[in-house]
């Protein structure tokens, strides 16, 4: 996957979500919709072009102009792949979890049991409670972030599991995709740019480095749902893409 296309997808969805969340966020503030949706729709609308305008630019850097890559655009270039549409669909869940799920499924046994087993397996989420906990937030909104990010993360394990066991067909496509339009980066550099990033963000989101950067603020507004809800998706997605293009770059795979 292109760098271009990576971040415009990244950005798309970075948009829509960060919208959703500040009109659920105004809702529960007593907004009334007429005075929510209008403004942070204009605003979605105007940082996702612009966002979306960078990255055409960059796209056409590498293969001509503006123009050819529009001519070049066809309707199947729109259509989401297996592995987006999963994407998409545990964003979606991750955000109903947020809005709607956690009031009823907060103090259930299965919660609970999640939110246990993701304290093992993710460095972050006790560093992010502890975080909240030294901002004082009430014990029953640290309750309710503990369990939306544990449903997150879990969600994003889910989504490297599944995508992984398509690597290949991903690599493959990716491999065609490739002799039919060149990219300004190699294959390897593109793996290893992929990796660098992804390495990164693993360190402040899995093993929670963020966190303790974090003004206290931020954790109740839209930053927060952000790294709660999607920033855990967004890396699982990071870490897909880099390790099919990897793949795809591999001597024996060509």
């Amino acid at each position: 996957m292109g760098i271009a296309r990576l971040l415009a997808k990244g950005w798309i969805v970075f948009c829509l979500y960060a919208g959703a969340q500040a009109v659920n966020l105004a809702f529960l503030k007593g907004t009334p919709p007429q005075e929510a949706v209008l403004p942070i729709a204009i605003c979605v609308l105007l940082f996702g072009a612009m966002g979306l305008l960078f990255a055409t630019g960059f796209g056409a850097s590498a293969g001509g102009s503006i123009g050819q890559v529009m001519r070049r655009m066809k309707p199947s270039h729109f259509l989401p792949s297996f592995d987006a549409v999963v994407f998409i669909l545990f964003v979606i869940a991750s955000f109903a979890a947020q809005a709607v799920l956690v009031s009823a499924i907060g103090n259930s046994p299965a919660a609970i049991a999640l939110q246990k087993a993701i304290f093992f397996v993710v460095p972050g989420e006790p560093a992010l409670n502890a975080r909240l906990y030294a901002c004082r937030y009430p014990q029953p909104l640290i309750y309710s972030v503990s369990i939306v990010s544990s449903f997150t993360w879990l969600l994003a394990i889910v989504y490297v599991g599944s995508a992984v066991s398509r690597i290949a067909l991903t690599a493959g496509l990716l491999r065609l995709e490739r002799a039919l339009r060149p990219s300004s980066f190699g294959p390897t550099v593109l793996a290893a740019l992929y990796f660098v990033v992804a390495i990164v963000v693993f360190q402040l989101l899995y093993m929670g480095s963020a966190y303790a950067f974090l003004p206290c603020r931020a954790l109740g507004d839209v930053t927060g749902s952000l790294l709660i809800g999607l920033a855990p998706l967004m890396l699982a997605y990071l870490i897909v893409a880099a390790a099919a293009t990897l793949k795809a770059s591999a001597p024996e795979a060509e």
